[in-house]
């Protein structure tokens, strides 16, 4: 039985600890091989199997792309191990940077919050040995996304601007990126300033972005994902009007095998109801999402934005029907 074959054995049922270990151990071994002196061999493959991935999951489970993604990324380690030119191990770091955030961000969608850090902290890694301070700050502004949803919005802050420094002052995808993610951050933080500020920079540097870096990619941010981060951003600061006019098209550029994304969006919209003050259809409408949703997309990612739904809902509203049929939801 191949590699490939083993990792989707290991994740049929989950995130159990058994598949945790085999993607840790993966990428443990890659760790060693990068502080290892030594240069790959021909990559290009890799490369453009790492370039496919980055086009998201267009409607496979997760833990599918996860086993195929991780099958391709254990590959690049006996890259390492053959002495090569030095301009061949950029690209294989810049490979190894690429799999290893995308790993990341699959197992942040999962809600494996700990091992996307380690994933991503490898990615980075890779990032730097392979000198790409784009490809490190896009690294960076991601990894901020997993704090993000999971309750630490001062810490995302703090990643999300390491990722604007390294990105610099350029109109780049990455900077554009950071930017809106900062942005999202300094919301959920009550810091209204600071997040207008970042809104109003991610918006300048998305109206100078090349046609390129405006591609419907994990690497690049085009106008679908911009609006993504700025309905989460205005959904946050409570200006629901501007966060609608972002959902709305958001929805409209979303594929509809976009799950995820379609889901979130919709939980945006219903916090927003929740902000103009009618909780029961806030709830309401998050369990129609909820219900809606295939068995591989209900826990993770989807059900912690359900859940700070739910969080923001005043006490005295928990007895009334809908929003105990959300609880429940989020209880099974």
């Amino acid at each position: 039985m191949n590699r490939r074959q083993l990792l989707r054995g290991a994740l049929a049922a989950g995130l159990t600890g058994t598949a945790l270990t085999t993607l840790t151990d993966t990428r443990q071994s890659l760790d060693l091989a990068l502080a290892a002196d030594t240069e790959p061999a021909d990559l290009s493959d890799l490369e453009a199997a790492a370039e496919t991935y980055g086009y998201g999951y267009h409607g496979q489970a997760p833990t599918r792309v996860l086993a195929d993604l991780v099958a391709d990324f254990d590959e690049l380690r006996p890259l390492l191990s053959t002495p090569q030119p030095v301009a061949t191990r950029i690209r294989v770091c810049r490979t190894a940077g690429q799999m290893a955030g995308m790993t990341a961000i699959v197992l942040h969608d999962l809600g494996a919050r700990r091992d996307a850090r380690a994933w991503f902290a490898t990615a980075a890694t890779a990032a730097r040995e392979s000198g790409d301070k784009q490809l490190l700050a896009w690294i960076w502004a991601r990894e901020a996304m997993v704090p993000i949803n999971y309750g630490a919005p001062q810490a995302a802050a703090q990643l999300a601007e390491r990722a604007r420094q390294a990105a610099g002052d350029r109109p780049t995808a990455a900077a554009t990126l950071a930017a809106a993610v900062a942005a999202r951050a300094y919301a959920l933080s009550r810091q209204a300033e600071q997040a207008r500020a970042a809104l109003a920079v991610a918006d300048t540097y998305m109206e100078r972005l090349d046609a390129g870096a405006r591609a419907d990619t994990w690497f690049t941010h085009g106008e679908q994902k911009h609006h993504v981060h700025l309905s989460h951003a205005f959904t946050a600061l409570g200006d629901t009007s501007r966060a609608r006019e972002s959902q709305a098209r958001a929805l409209e550029l979303s594929a509809s095998t976009s799950t995820m994304t379609r889901s979130l969006l919709k939980i945006d919209a219903a916090t927003c109801v929740h902000h103009d003050g009618d909780p029961d259809e806030a709830c309401r409408r998050t369990i129609a999402v909820m219900d809606s949703l295939p068995e591989a997309y209900r826990s993770g990612l989807v059900r912690r934005r359900a859940l700070d739904l739910y969080r923001a809902i005043p006490a005295h509203h928990h007895q009334e029907a809908a929003v105990r049929e959300l609880r429940d939801a989020l209880a099974a």
